[in-house]
């Protein structure tokens, strides 16, 4: 499974994310520690934000370890809201595409998991995007069509209750074509003004979720796993959960997808 880490608060320089830190995003790429893969070397990308409302993306294809432009690129962009993810693959082709955060208009997505026998029924997954968002299907990853699946599903007025919609029509389509787990998921995403992040899956093994106030940054690191290893303050965030981040402030709500039962 992939790695992400995200950051909302006063503005920093990615890298005190993406590469400083002794268990980073980068070091995770070939030394995770709480997922399936040690090494996640299918891809990465970065969505951050600035003066625009839209959010700028670099994504390339090489293991992010080994990409010296990602590391110039974080030592001098600053940013108080920006997503990284580094991939491992379930399934679909390395490709730029498939490279996480997605991005449209003022929006980013990253996620982290599964939708089980994705590959059974992509076609009907596919064919849930309204012709208004199928144009921004570049991919063919799971992840991207959520993503936009969950847009039509009224992400821009009600954040949580949209992924919930669109995440329940991936866990039926699962269920009727597909393979258990259903839903794997942490997923991490934003307007330019709040940081959103949920875990839930259909078993028991929902993938992990951390966050972190640090008093120095005036700022909140959201991941995967935590950065550093000596740190005891990270938070781990419960299954079936819902996070809203604005400023210092969090707010936590069920996440339960509609009409379809939570646990497998």
């Amino acid at each position: 499974m992939c790695r992400w880490a995200a950051y909302i608060g006063k503005p920093i320089f990615l890298d005190e994310v993406v590469s400083r830190p002794k268990h980073s995003l980068i070091h995770q790429s070939h030394c995770a520690t709480e997922c399936k893969s040690a090494i996640n070397a299918d891809g990465f990308g970065l969505a951050w934000y600035d003066e625009r409302a839209e959010p700028g993306q670099y994504r390339d294809v090489s293991p992010a370890w080994s990409d010296p432009n990602l590391k110039s690129l974080v030592r001098q962009v600053k940013s108080g809201l920006f997503l990284s993810h580094v991939r491992a693959s379930t399934g679909t082709a390395t490709s730029r595409n498939n490279c996480h955060p997605f991005t449209s208009k003022q929006w980013s997505f990253m996620h982290n998991g599964q939708i089980g026998g994705f590959e059974h029924f992509r076609r009907a997954g596919d064919m849930m995007i309204p012709d208004a968002y199928y144009g921004e299907r570049r991919g063919a990853t799971d992840s991207e069509a959520l993503f936009l699946v969950a847009l039509s599903e009224g992400l821009n007025d009600d954040p949580r209750g949209a992924l919930e919609r669109a995440t329940a029509r991936f866990e039926a389509l699962s269920r009727e074509k597909g393979s258990s787990p259903h839903i794997r998921l942490t997923a991490a995403f934003s307007d330019g003004k709040k940081l959103y992040a949920v875990r839930y899956a259909t078993d028991d093994k929902a993938p992990t979720l951390y966050h972190r106030w640090s008093k120095t940054n005036q700022g909140r690191a959201v991941v995967s796993e935590p950065l550093e290893t000596d740190e005891d303050d990270w938070q781990l965030v419960p299954p079936g959960t819902f996070c809203t981040f604005d400023g210092d402030g969090v707010e936590m709500q069920p996440f339960a997808p509609v009409g379809v039962a939570v646990a497998a």
